[in-house]
């Protein structure tokens, strides 16, 4: 059944905007002081709810705002990593220069534009494939796969793991750059009241940096251990110059590389 994206409204009648965000453990942070009406989808799917005008805001990755010059984007908030990532990671089990085709988690939009920046770095061209959900390949003639967000945590503490070599997207884009990655940003459509969301939504993220002890202790996703050691040490949320120039420096690869065209991103404050 698909969700109700009707506009709630306010106890004067004003309608209240519609956010949506990812379903991961990572986005709880930013999405806990917005209450209950947040609407959640995969990034891909979050993405094309964005472009349709199905809600207002997204917590979409940061591909899609480089790729549809549509969105107004938040300065400050956003999902960050200075280092390794722990959700983002190719699976693989020969050397790097000998993968070839590469299953994608058709979740993913910014993590398998940095997985194509990434090999293309280094002089390699795999050929990318949908895989069909977020899980390891049972399809014969994968070299790899790349998982994202909760399933990617979930599959390191499996036993399969041990099985591959993982290779976190987070340690390799700071070893070849030097600079934080942004995986997701707030992205406000042109035809919102930009401002005075973009205001709510960094309050929200203080809101929810205040509550991480709490939020580390309650949710039910992995363990306690896993959950501290990923929000508070893998995932930053605040979004500052070094960040910035991550992302432009992400932007600049993609062209040069030839993946793909991008635009400005056109910032705003609260």
């Amino acid at each position: 059944m698909s969700p109700d994206l009707s506009a709630a409204a306010d106890s004067a009648g004003a309608a209240l905007p519609r956010i949506g965000s990812v379903p991961y453990l990572n986005a709880v942070p930013l999405i806990h002081g917005l209450g209950s009406g947040v609407r959640l989808a995969p990034p891909s799917l979050l993405a094309r709810w964005l472009r349709a005008g199905e809600v207002d805001a997204g917590l979409v990755s940061v591909a899609e705002v480089l790729e549809n010059d549509l969105y107004d984007v938040v300065d400050g908030v956003g999902v960050c990593s200075d280092g390794p990532v722990y959700s983002v990671l190719l699976a693989h089990r020969g050397p790097l220069n000998e993968v070839r085709r590469v299953g994608c988690d058709p979740a993913s939009l910014t993590s398998v534009r940095l997985l194509q920046w990434l090999m293309k770095d280094r002089g390699l061209s795999p050929d990318y494939v949908r895989m069909e959900g977020s899980r390891p390949p049972a399809e014969e003639g994968l070299d790899g796969f790349l998982l994202i967000g909760d399933p990617a945590i979930a599959f390191r503490q499996s036993s399969a793991a041990s099985l591959y070599q993982l290779w976190d997207l987070g340690s390799a884009w700071k070893e070849a750059t030097g600079l934080p990655f942004v995986y997701a940003v707030w992205a406000i459509r042109r035809a919102v009241d930009s401002g005075s969301l973009a205001r709510r939504l960094i309050q929200a993220r203080d809101e929810g940096l205040g509550a991480l002890d709490e939020l580390i202790r309650t949710r039910s996703e992995f363990d306690e251990a896993t959950r501290d050691r990923y929000l508070r040490h893998h995932i930053r949320y605040v979004l500052g110059a070094s960040e910035r120039r991550g992302i432009e420096t992400f932007a600049a690869g993609l062209e040069r590389l030839g993946i793909t065209a991008v635009h400005p991103v056109r910032w705003i404050s609260s």
